[in-house]
């Protein structure tokens, strides 16, 4: 049984289970995304799947109403005071998920979690990642020149950041 990590309208987080891992590869490895991120490995999944969950975690994103997996995040640095948000992948686009579950992410590691900063990094040609991040105030700190090869080419990394009193100054709006 996974441990459910908060809930919103239409969502929810929760912890992935070894059951889960076919669906992490398949959607990682989906054309549509697998253009943005750089996969991790199988051993690499599985040994976070059979973690404790006390310094990383996978989390599928699912529909309330069907239970049915639409996403996942992997997230790290949970035995510090700064969680980094990797793989932000949402399978079912265009309906609001993103930004859903992302809100939901954010709100779970500011106030429930209590971190003092999050952060991610994303290729500079994923404007609708980088869109997603900064509208939900995510503040750019820095640009990692041709960090990645990809397929022969190098490829640039945004390095985004926000800290908990911007996350509630936010809220308080």
């Amino acid at each position: 049984m996974s441990t459910i990590l908060i809930e919103g309208e239409r969502l929810r987080l929760r912890r992935a289970t070894e059951k889960d891992l076919g669906y992490i590869f398949k959607i990682q490895y989906a054309p549509e995304n697998l253009k943005f991120i750089v996969p991790f490995s199988e051993k690499f999944q599985l040994e976070v799947a059979k973690s404790d969950g006390s310094e990383k975690m996978n989390v599928i994103i699912e529909e309330i109403e069907t239970s049915e997996p639409v996403g996942y995040f992997l997230l790290q640095g949970l035995d510090t005071h700064e969680i980094e948000w990797t793989h932000v992948i949402v399978a079912r686009k265009g309906i609001g998920y993103g930004r859903e579950s992302f809100q939901l992410l954010m709100k779970w590691s500011f106030e429930v979690k209590k971190f003092h900063r999050a952060w991610l990094d994303c290729k500079d040609y994923n404007t609708v990642a980088l869109n997603l991040y900064e509208s939900s105030g995510m503040i750019r700190e820095g640009l990692m020149r041709e960090t990645l090869l990809t397929n022969g080419v190098y490829e640039n990394l945004v390095v985004l950041g926000i800290l908990d009193r911007e996350y509630f100054a936010l809220q308080k709006k």
